[in-house]
């Protein structure tokens, strides 16, 4: 026949049920739980408003810095620290709008150099570059 095509199957990871049986994460009461202290909590359990609100000033924050330091990087020579301790220079470009990739240019691998390349932020462990 025309067209057809064996489809692969998928395998689909499950996590485990919680404590309670019908949550995915740890029981509040649990001394493992009250170990990992209130910066564990997800920001919509505070019950407190001005705690809530501190939260979300210092993510802003923290937002801003970040978006900040990727407009200095642009056209800059960036160093790279990759899985495997694998070292890398480039410089950067751009990032796509959720962050999830980086385009660079004349990347200096191990390998040799790539003209244009673009780096899964997953796969950096760190970089830096000159202010």
């Amino acid at each position: 026949k025309q067209g057809s095509t064996m489809k692969a199957t998928v395998s689909v990871l499950r996590l485990p049920r919680g404590p309670d049986g019908s949550s995915r994460g740890f029981d509040p009461s649990s001394p493992r739980f009250q170990a990992l202290g209130p910066c564990s909590l997800p920001s919509g359990a505070y019950k407190d408003p001005a705690i809530l609100e501190q939260e979300q000033e210092a993510r802003v924050a923290l937002r801003e810095r970040y978006l900040r330091s990727l407009l200095a990087m642009a056209g800059q020579p960036v160093n790279f620290t990759m899985y495997k301790k694998v070292n890398v220079m480039a410089f950067f470009g751009t990032s796509d709008i959720d962050i999830l990739n980086f385009q660079v240019s004349q990347l200096q691998t191990p390998l040799g150099v790539q003209r244009e390349a673009l780096l899964r932020c997953s796969d950096i462990i760190s970089y830096s570059f000159e202010v």
